[in-house]
């Protein structure tokens, strides 16, 4: 097969890669927020930061990846994506490794620093790898959004329940060696596309299809018409000589866009900075079990992104942005009339939809809107996300000193609910597609038989978009089941390590108890005790539910007499 550009495509290799990258982003990423919530009790606990230092500390990171962000654009869009993306796994494994020795302010400073640089090499170039397959799969990037919340929470219940035996190096080590392993999984996926010459949305320069027309795969966005009617010059694009390729250039093109970013990361983080103190400081609740009550929205997140894109697909971009602004919304107005904990961690759910609805599209847009220059695009992306969550942080510390906590929620929720208006109108301004195209089947050896009674078509023959979206085959639904299944069993073998398994006093206390109940001494041990015990009957339907899908695609795929 053939592209517009007569470079030669490889699906399979690039759906290996894309694998690869996307179970490392699992593996990182969970490590990264666990850091991000145990750093402010370590740095007290371990080795005596003040409140300000702590500030500081955190400040470093932030203000580093803030500031190195472009420059990962620039160097994914011009260097070996595995190698970036591995350098930064590798500076995240530094970082962590570092906590875990760090002695001081300045030793944690250090780590703090190579933390910031390691997060942005690797988030931006992960979503420029990814977005080499946008063109022939738009759920590329709702599979990645859930891939990181995955890592999210499988690091959390291991990593919190292992805290009390292993301490925080223990804990920071374990969180060393996962990054490890995701880069030696990104040095050995298969090699993509060569930087700005790769075919498909956001990765590469197509030649342009006429004077003032857009090229192919650049979501609507104009490429550069050559003076004199000869080939853009992808050399120069790719070291970013070429006109309106610079990082301004293309924050210029994408001004839109970044302020709906901007705008809604500054309400999410407010908003759960709020939350974070509310649940601290009104309900008496230790870190911990705050955790806990945002484990059911993170769970949520990393099941809701896949299902969501088909309400994309279906009824458009605009109108999902819409509906998860109001959910947000819903939401922040829930959090000012519920009391109790457990009513926060269930409204918490509302938040992890919307933004499991709202990411994917986001960074699709960006991609697309990029064109050749996914890498310098998802950089200023990212810059605009960091930049809304530091205004969201100092907004919220602001507000909760100063407002009623119903009127805290209702400013939120106002600006969530604008969100509405704003990231559709940026959707428009930006020109690219409402409607992006059904996610296209699961790898199979062969093609999938069609009703249609024409010929087979050619590789390149053009099919409608809005066909009803096919349904995943048998081997895409056990390779799911089968990752799912291992991670509840890597969780499992650590709550059985820690002594709070409900599996295991199945097998070795009274059965009828245990199934009606079962029980850990402490807040934190029950916590933890009954989400294992709730995972276990998720899992249990997940199976009679996978199965059962198994079985209806293996009848639809077999034979007929």
């Amino acid at each position: 097969m053939t592209t517009d550009t007569g470079q030669p495509t490889d699906s399979g290799r690039g759906r290996r890669r894309e694998r690869a990258t996307l179970l490392a982003a699992t593996l990182t990423n969970g490590p990264n927020e666990l850091l991000d919530f145990l750093l402010p009790l370590w740095a007290g606990a371990a080795i005596g930061l003040s409140a300000t230092e702590t500030g500081i500390l955190l400040a470093v990171e932030l203000a580093l990846s803030l500031l190195a962000r472009p420059l990962a654009g620039v160097l994914a869009d011009t260097r070996d994506r595995r190698r970036v993306a591995a350098a930064g796994a590798a500076l995240y494994a530094a970082s962590a490794a570092g906590y875990a020795v760090a002695t001081g302010p300045l030793s944690a400073c250090l780590a703090a620093a190579l933390g910031g640089i390691g997060g942005a090499l690797l988030w931006v170039t992960i979503s420029a790898i990814v977005s080499e397959r946008l063109a022939e799969d738009s759920a590329v990037f709702p599979r990645l959004f859930a891939a990181q919340e995955t890592g999210s929470w499988a690091a959390f219940v291991p990593g919190l329940a292992l805290l009390p035996g292993i301490d925080y190096a223990g804990v920071f080590l374990l969180c060393s060696a996962a990054c490890l392993v995701a880069a030696v999984l990104l040095l050995r996926a298969p090699a993509g596309p060569p930087p700005a010459a790769a075919p498909g949305t956001g990765t590469g320069a197509a030649a342009p299809a006429g004077d003032g027309a857009p090229a192919p795969g650049t979501g609507g966005v104009l490429a550069p018409a050559p003076a004199s009617g000869g080939p853009v010059p992808d050399a120069a694009a790719a070291r970013g000589n070429a006109p309106g390729t610079g990082i301004a250039a293309i924050g210029r093109r994408l001004r839109p866009m970044l302020l709906a970013v901007a705008l809604t990361m500054t309400a999410e983080a407010t908003l759960s900075l709020l939350l974070l103190l509310h649940l601290q400081r009104e309900h008496d609740l230790d870190a911990l079990n705050i955790a806990l009550v945002f484990l059911p929205g993170a769970i949520a997140m990393s099941l809701a992104a896949e299902p969501l894109h088909r309400y994309a697909v279906r009824f458009g971009r605009s109108r999902v942005l819409a509906a998860a602004a109001l959910s947000g919304a819903a939401f922040a107005t829930g959090l000012a009339l519920v009391p109790h904990p457990y009513a926060i961690a269930a409204l918490w759910i509302l938040s992890g939809l919307s933004w499991a609805a709202v990411m994917p599209i986001q960074q699709a847009v960006i991609a697309e809107a990029s064109g050749p220059h996914t890498g310098r695009g998802m950089g200023v992306y990212e810059s605009a996300g960091l930049f809304g969550a530091l205004v969201g942080a100092l907004a919220a510390g602001w507000l909760y000193d100063r407002a009623d906590w119903t009127v805290c929620c209702l400013l939120a929720a106002a600006v969530l609910a604008s969100g509405a208006v704003i990231s559709p109108a940026a959707l428009r301004r930006l020109g690219v597609s409402d409607l992006p195209p059904a996610p296209s089947p699961a790898p199979a050896p062969e093609p999938a038989p069609t009703p249609q009674p024409e010929p087979a078509p050619q590789p390149d023959t053009a099919t409608p978009t809005r066909e009803p979206e096919p349904e995943p085959g048998p081997r895409a639904l056990a390779r799911a089941l089968a990752q799912r299944v291992a991670l509840f069993a890597l969780a499992q073998l650590a709550l059985l390590a820690a002594d709070l398994s409900w599996i295991q006093d199945l097998f070795t206390e009274e059965l009828l108890a245990t199934l009606n109940g079962g029980h850990r001494d402490g807040d934190l041990a029950r916590w933890i005790y009954g989400a294992g015990k709730i995972w276990t009957y998720l899992v249990l339907a997940d199976l009679l539910w996978t199965g059962w899908k198994l079985l209806r695609a293996r009848a639809r795929d077999r034979p007929g007499p």
